[in-house]
């Protein structure tokens, strides 16, 4: 199989799986519906919503001060929540990418509920293959989805082809750790449809590669752990609730997976946080 047919095959999955009413009732009523994605704990069983907000804060400080001119673009927006944050911090307009339409129209209904539709353009599309002009955003935004994609250097090249000169580029994403041994992971491969993760290695030499300048990269692994932890407990403490609005056979193929993540991170084999790059201004 091409790199190319890898990477059809993984966005088609990525787009069904999300697509499907069980992931989206599975990840909106327990993952925090508003963002899906890691959060930032202070304690292990704080709301994952509260976590996960302070995940999408800590990012946009690590922006700075943006004018309400500025044009971002968020890959893989999922629900979109991380958009409204920056669009009624900044002023800014947000272009929210995602493969998922029904993530998607949810997304749409809460813009319009908070009246945000006029700040935020919900495009449905894959970060390999980027529907926007050359250098029309000045900030990349993503959160923990480029994992999803078989050609990520395809996807760093796509982002350093959207941005202007001095646009920055900050996201979080589930990896493996540098030293991981090969192997000990197939069975989180196995679960996502994809052959390997990022690394910080990884991106750092591919970032580098492309021309992008390191701002910052925080290796936040442990909070990785507690987000998936906790996940696990909330999903256990509404089992039935979750068994009716999906299946027993979703719920428990999703706590198997989600010890194989908590047990990964506890070997050392996984890593998260926060990578920070930007363009040259010229």
């Amino acid at each position: 199989m091409s790199s190319n047919d890898s990477s059809d095959s993984a966005v088609a999955v990525s787009e069904k799986y999300y697509d499907s009413s069980v992931a989206d009732n599975f990840y909106f009523h327990i993952w925090g519906g508003e963002d899906i994605h890691i959060g930032l704990y202070e304690r292990e069983d704080e709301s994952i919503a509260a976590a996960s907000q302070r995940t999408v804060v800590r990012l946009a400080d690590a922006l700075g001060a943006l004018p309400a001119t500025t044009q971002v673009i968020d890959l893989g927006a999922g629900y979109g929540g991380a958009g409204r944050y920056l669009a009624q911090r900044f002023g800014c307009h947000v272009t929210c990418l995602n493969l998922s339409e029904t993530q998607n129209q949810r997304n749409r209904d809460a813009n319009q509920a908070q009246g945000l539709a006029d700040k935020i353009s919900v495009v449905h599309g894959n970060f390999e293959s980027l529907p926007s002009a050359d250098a029309s955003f000045d900030v990349a935004w993503s959160q923990d989805a480029i994992l999803h994609s078989a050609d990520r250097e395809q996807v760093l090249s796509e982002v350093k082809r959207v941005l202007r000169p001095g646009g920055q580029f900050i996201f979080t994403d589930p990896m493996q750790s540098d030293s991981c041994p090969d192997g000990v992971l197939q069975p989180i491969f196995d679960r996502i449809h994809l052959s390997s993760l990022g690394s910080f290695g990884y991106y750092r030499d591919t970032a580098a590669k492309l021309g992008f300048e390191e701002v910052a990269c925080t290796d936040l692994t442990d909070q990785l752990r507690t987000h998936y932890a906790r996940v696990a407990r909330e999903l256990k403490s509404r089992y039935d609730e979750m068994v009716s609005r999906a299946s027993q056979d979703y719920v428990d193929r999703m706590l198997v997976g989600l010890k194989h993540w908590v047990d990964g991170a506890d070997r050392g084999y996984l890593s998260w946080g926060i990578l920070h790059f930007r363009l040259p201004d010229r």
